[in-house]
């Protein structure tokens, strides 16, 4: 029911000890929650989504990104950076040449599941 600020609150007076039992032993440490929350941090900036998204499509050098998004190689190479120490993106050399993809299947996951989440949240208004 809600309080007279519209929030949510519990309107019994018990705790269930069983259930907060079970779920506190399955919580993660509190360094790895702050390491989660760094995480998504990286996913908090619209260049960088920008960037994980073309390169969701294609693996593809600084200057193309930098074309494709009309911006300047050095803003495109600090956000790649950011990308990399957070183990979000990998390269590989050809030539002089380097090409950036994203680091694995899990974070071509997180990308695909915000896409969906973003459509089903667009056709349920």
């Amino acid at each position: 029911m809600p309080d007279k600020n519209g929030m949510e609150r519990c309107d019994c007076l018990c705790v269930h000890e069983d259930i907060v039992d079970k779920v506190q032993r399955e919580v993660p440490d509190e360094e790895v929650l702050y390491d989660l929350a760094e995480l998504f941090k990286v996913f908090g900036d619209s260049t960088r989504i920008k960037i994980l998204y073309v390169l969701f499509e294609s693996e593809m050098c600084v200057c193309d990104i930098a074309q494709l998004l009309n911006m300047n190689q050095s803003a495109i190479s600090h956000q790649l950076r950011v990308l990399k120490q957070n183990q979000l993106v990998k390269y590989r050399r050809d030539g002089k040449t380097v090409f950036y993809s994203l680091a694995d299947d899990h974070v071509r996951t997180i990308l695909g599941t915000g896409m969906e989440h973003l459509t089903e949240l667009g056709a349920a208004k």
